[in-house]
C-alpha cells in the first residue's frame, strides 16, 4: 500500500476500566497508538431503534497490517469516530480493510 492515500491521521482506541476512586470503576476509552488511515465509502442509512429512528454512517476505512486492531475497538479522527465491526486483510497481508459505523456521542 502506499503512503499517499494514508492522509488521515487518527487515534485507535480500546475499551478500558477506569478506576472511580471509590471501590468501583467506568467504562473508558483509552489510545492504543496512532494510526494513518484512508476513510472510503462513506453511506448513509436509518434504523428504527426503541421507536425512534436513528441515523447510521458507515464507512470503509483501510489502514496497513496490524494484529493489535480488532473488531469492538474504535478509530478517532478529527472530523469523527468509527465503530470497528469487522476487520478484514487482503491475499498480501499488507492491508486491513476496516467496515466501521459511526459514533455518534463519543
Amino acid at each position: 500500500m502506499r503512503a499517499g492515500p494514508l492522509r488521515h491521521r487518527g487515534a485507535l482506541q480500546k475499551q478500558t476500566r477506569v478506576s472511580d476512586g471509590m471501590g468501583g470503576y467506568t467504562q473508558g476509552w483509552a489510545e492504543v497508538r496512532k494510526v494513518r488511515a484512508e476513510i472510503t465509502m462513506p453511506t448513509g442509512r436509518t434504523s428504527p431503534v426503541a421507536q425512534q429512528i436513528e441515523a447510521v454512517v458507515s464507512a470503509e476505512i483501510r489502514v496497513r497490517m496490524a494484529r493489535d486492531i480488532k473488531v469492538g475497538q474504535r478509530l478517532a479522527f478529527t472530523d469523527g469516530t468509527y465503530l470497528i465491526e469487522a476487520a478484514l486483510s487482503d491475499n498480501d497481508r499488507t492491508m486491513l480493510r476496516l467496515l466501521c459505523s459511526n459514533v455518534v456521542n463519543p
